[in-house]
């Protein structure tokens, strides 16, 4: 995913300040000044890395600190905190109500994604009980019509538009009366766009705007323009009342860091971030969540959440009572493979898991690992059945059924013994969760709720831990970040 260079940066820059013996002037201005570049590289604006810099030296007060104080952590939770501010405007956005008509409007550049994110808007929705409608009001781009048919037929959304008719206004009007009258509790209007900033698409959004009376107006904007967002946000704000940001492309820029920075500075808060073509790439965003994954600390939250969406409701207290009983089997190994494959694209799934991400899925080579995934489990379906629930690690050491595995899947002796190294890695990992309290039917969110600072500390990799301070770090990192807030980042109320 976009900006997992930038996170890796920043992580190593705390990792080399937690290395050094004594932690002084010196070392603080040397890690802050890596995560600067850091910043600056990744297309950030300059007064903001600048400002963020002030504020971790004015909170990180080397002298005033009583030796007591464990320096690598309080900069440890100032970077963080200061990564958020950055990225949260302070402000909420309207959130569509069940029971009345919500009309939202999308409005961005012409090639900044906003057609495809007005079907994944509404898909969102949908797979929230919601009853969503498109609407095609962009009569500048020709296909505009037929791509938003295209992706609503494909995701079985109703929507209205005209080939014939050139007056946007006329036509959203016409569109929402049908939708009203139809009871469609989420009307969604895409507008045009145009390469650049011009006069006539700016008036035509506010006729728009002013004929539908929308309930939220979202700026959908490019990842790739960097710094430039800035600037793009602020001349939409000053036409329509925006009051929302989806923030697209976000798969393959390593410069995102811009468009995410320049919009908190407009004061609209970013919403939703699409990392990819397909509808199910687009993810609600949340700042917290997010900087957790940024710094590789992962989201259990999100994870169990995850899971929720994929596995059947009545699968989900068998599922828990296997991962929480810590006799890790080759065959809950294939059945976790087969619920990450179907929970969307790998790179944001891995990013939940501290620990995960670059052990498993290496930078850059995502469509590997799902291959070397899919290959894992061809192999396992060439053992037997008291192979895959034996909780013996020496049952499969034995060269005979190695190989006899291999031959059955038609992959070589080395490649088993490689998926049998990775079952004992993640063997390990999932053993660290036994003695989580196991939530109520459908309760998925709560395993996550219900983890403490204990089991957090076995799960993240030892560095991280070490970087923050221990336990007692963790711990109270946990507390000063907010118990409603950081539930989302550690998955601990407290």
């Amino acid at each position: 995913m976009v900006l997992a260079e930038l996170g890796g940066r920043i992580s190593r820059a705390l990792q080399q300040m937690s290395n050094a013996t004594v932690i002084d002037e010196k070392v603080l201005t040397e890690c802050l000044n890596e995560i600067s570049r850091a910043l600056f590289q990744a297309d950030v604006q300059f007064k903001m890395v600048q400002n963020m810099q002030a504020n971790i030296k004015k909170i990180v007060n080397l002298e005033d600190l009583a030796a007591g104080h464990n320096k690598r952590r309080i900069i440890q939770q100032a970077v963080f905190n200061e990564l958020c501010n950055m990225l949260d405007p302070g402000k909420t956005s309207y959130t569509p109500k069940k029971g009345k008509p919500n009309i939202i409007m999308f409005v961005g550049l012409q090639g900044s994604g906003k057609t495809t994110t007005c079907t994944k808007y509404a898909y969102h929705y949908q797979k929230k009980g919601f009853k969503p409608a498109l609407i095609c009001a962009d009569t500048f781009r020709a296909g505009a019509f037929d791509q938003l048919k295209q992706n609503a037929t494909k995701a079985k959304i109703p929507f209205y538009g005209s080939y014939t008719e050139t007056d946007p206004v006329k036509i959203a009007q016409e569109g929402l009366e049908r939708f009203k009258r139809e009871n469609y509790d989420l009307i969604i209007v895409d507008t045009s766009g145009r390469h650049k900033q011009e006069t006539a698409l700016f008036e035509e959004m506010r006729q728009v705007s002013v004929a539908m009376n929308p309930d939220l107006v979202i700026f959908v904007m490019d990842s790739s323009i960097g710094q430039a967002a800035f600037d793009q946000a602020q001349a939409f704000k000053q036409s329509v009342s925006v009051g929302a940001v989806i923030v697209t492309k976000m798969d393959g820029h390593a410069k995102g860091g811009g468009a995410l920075s320049a919009v908190a500075a407009t004061k609209s808060p970013v919403i939703f971030i699409g990392t990819g073509e397909h509808m199910d790439e687009f993810e609600a965003f949340e700042t917290k969540p997010f900087v957790s994954r940024l710094l590789g600390m992962g989201d259990w939250s999100g994870f169990m959440d995850k899971i929720h969406e994929v596995v059947p409701m009545e699968q989900q207290p068998e599922l828990l009572q296997k991962l929480t009983e810590g006799n890790f089997t080759l065959r809950i190994m294939y059945e976790q493979f087969q619920n990450i494959l179907s929970m969307g694209p790998l790179s944001q799934v891995m990013s939940m898991i501290p620990g995960f991400s670059a052990e498993l899925m290496p930078k850059g080579r995502e469509k590997e690992s799902q291959t070397k995934i899919k290959k894992f489990m061809t192999m396992m379906d060439s053992m037997t059945n008291d192979e895959l629930d034996s909780t013996n690690p020496k049952l499969m050491s034995e060269s005979s059924r190695v190989y006899r595995v291999a031959r059955g899947s038609g992959r070589s002796t080395r490649e088993v013994i490689e998926m049998l190294d990775e079952f004992k890695r993640l063997a390990k990992i999932w053993s660290k969760m036994k003695g989580l309290k196991i939530p109520k039917k459908g309760d998925m969110s709560s395993m996550a709720r219900n983890m403490n600072a204990q089991h957090m500390s076995k799960v993240l990799p030892p560095q991280m831990l070490k970087q923050i301070g221990g336990v007692g770090g963790l711990q109270s990192l946990m507390k000063q970040m907010g118990s409603k807030d950081f539930s989302g980042m550690f998955g601990d109320k407290q």
